[in-house]
C-alpha cells in the first residue's frame, strides 16, 4: 500500500513522494479502519511541525480524507469524513488509515466524496474564522479579501446563509466574474459587492468606505497581508495592514492568515481607539488541542449538512488519480492551484 510523503528539507527544496507503507494490525480502544476514497491536497506548514516538535523523516501528506469505515466502533460502510492529526504515522493518500473515531463525522451518502474532503478543511476555517473568532451575526458586514479562493467561496457562502452583507476581492476578471454569478438569486441582490483589486482604477479602501457610508466593515478576512511597501509579485493584489485597520469599525474583528503578522505601537493605538479586535486563523488548534472536541466535530458536522443541503457550493479542480498525486501536490505547495484539489482513490 503507497502513501503520499514529503522528504524533509527547505521549503524551496520540497520532494514528494509516494512510497510503501503498512497499515497497523491492531486497533486501538477508540479507533477505526478506514478504506480512504477520497483525499484533499492543501500545502504542508513545516514551520507548525518544527514548532510542535514533530519531527520525522517523511511528513504524511494529506489529512482530509473521506471514507467507508471496514472495522471499529462504528457501524460497518458507515460514509465518514474529518481531518487527521497533525501527529498521524500514516498519510490521508493510503488507501486504508487507522485513525481515532473522534477525528470522523458522518457523511451524506447525497455529497461525493471528492467534495467531502475537499470542502470539510476550508469549510472548518470559514467557520472558525467568522463564527468562533469573529462572533458573526445577522446585518453586519465582512470583507473578504481573495473571495475567490478556496476559503473565501465558503466565507461568502457562509455569511450569505447568516444574513450578512459582503465585500469581496477579485484578483482577476475570471475571479470577478465567479464571485458576480455567487449572489443570491433570491433577496438582496447587494448583499454582495465585488471590489475589483486587480484595476488599478478601484480602490480597496475608498471602495469599502463608499459602500459603508465611512462606517467601515464589522469583520475582515484576509488572505496575506503586505507587511512592508516592497514585496513579491504573488502578493501584489494583498492590502497593507494599514488599510485594512482603516477599514475597520468600530468594535470590528479583523481575522488574518498572516502569522507573521507585527503591529507596531501606533497600529495597537488604532484598534484600542475603535475597541477592535485582531485573531489569527489557525484551525490547526482543533486537533492539537482536544479542549474543545465536542464543537470541533459539531464544526464538521454541521459543514457536512451545508454541503448536503447546497449552502456550500465550493470551486474545485476535476479529481486527481493517485499516480498524479506527486506532481498535484507540488502545484499545492507552491500556491499555484486557484481551486481546491482531490485525488480520488
Amino acid at each position: 500500500m503507497k502513501g503520499l510523503y514529503c522528504k524533509k528539507g527547505h521549503q524551496a527544496d520540497v520532494k514528494f513522494v509516494l512510497q510503501e507503507t503498512n497499515v497497523p494490525n491492531n486497533l486501538g480502544s477508540h479507533q477505526v479502519k478506514v478504506q480512504v476514497k477520497s483525499c484533499a491536497l492543501s500545502p504542508v506548514d513545516f514551520k507548525l511541525y518544527e514548532d510542535l516538535k514533530f519531527e520525522k523523516e517523511h511528513v504524511p501528506v494529506r489529512r482530509e480524507i473521506a471514507g467507508v469505515v471496514l472495522q471499529g466502533l462504528h457501524d460497518p460502510d458507515d460514509e465518514v469524513v474529518g481531518i487527521l492529526p497533525l501527529d498521524a504515522e500514516q498519510s490521508g493518500l493510503c488507501s486504508i488509515v487507522v485513525t481515532d473515531e473522534y477525528n470522523l463525522v458522518q457523511k451524506s451518502e447525497k455529497v461525493s466524496w471528492v467534495e467531502a474532503a475537499a470542502v470539510i478543511k476550508d469549510g472548518l476555517r470559514a467557520y472558525t474564522a467568522l463564527h468562533t473568532l469573529a462572533r458573526m451575526a445577522a446585518g453586519q458586514t465582512v470583507l473578504v479579501l481573495d473571495g475567490a479562493g478556496p476559503l473565501g467561496v465558503l466565507s461568502i457562502q457562509l455569511a450569505h446563509y447568516h444574513g450578512v452583507k459582503v465585500l469581496a476581492t477579485a484578483s482577476s476578471p475570471e475571479d470577478q466574474k465567479f464571485l458576480e454569478e455567487l449572489r443570491p438569486s433570491v433577496g438582496v441582490q447587494e448583499s454582495l459587492l465585488v471590489i475589483r483589486v486587480w484595476d488599478s482604477k478601484q480602490d480597496l479602501v475608498d471602495s469599502c468606505l463608499e459602500e459603508t457610508g465611512g462606517l467601515g466593515v464589522d469583520i475582515i478576512i484576509d488572505s496575506g497581508v503586505r507587511l512592508c511597501e516592497e514585496e513579491p509579485e504573488a502578493q501584489r493584489h494583498c492590502p497593507h495592514k494599514h488599510d485594512l485597520l482603516t477599514l475597520l469599525s468600530v468594535g470590528g474583528h479583523w481575522v488574518t492568515t498572516e502569522q507573521h503578522l507585527q503591529l507596531d505601537p501606533p497600529d495597537s493605538h488604532i484598534l484600542f481607539l475603535k475597541a477592535a479586535s485582531l485573531s489569527f486563523l489557525n484551525d490547526e488548534v482543533w486537533t492539537t488541542s482536544l479542549a474543545k472536541q465536542g464543537r470541533y466535530l459539531y464544526i464538521l458536522k454541521d459543514v457536512m449538512d451545508k454541503l448536503c443541503t447546497g449552502t456550500f457550493r465550493p470551486q474545485l479542480e476535476d479529481p486527481v488519480p493517485l499516480y498524479e498525486a506527486t506532481v498535484s501536490m507540488e502545484m499545492v505547495q507552491r500556491k499555484q492551484a486557484r481551486k481546491r484539489i482531490a485525488v480520488k482513490l
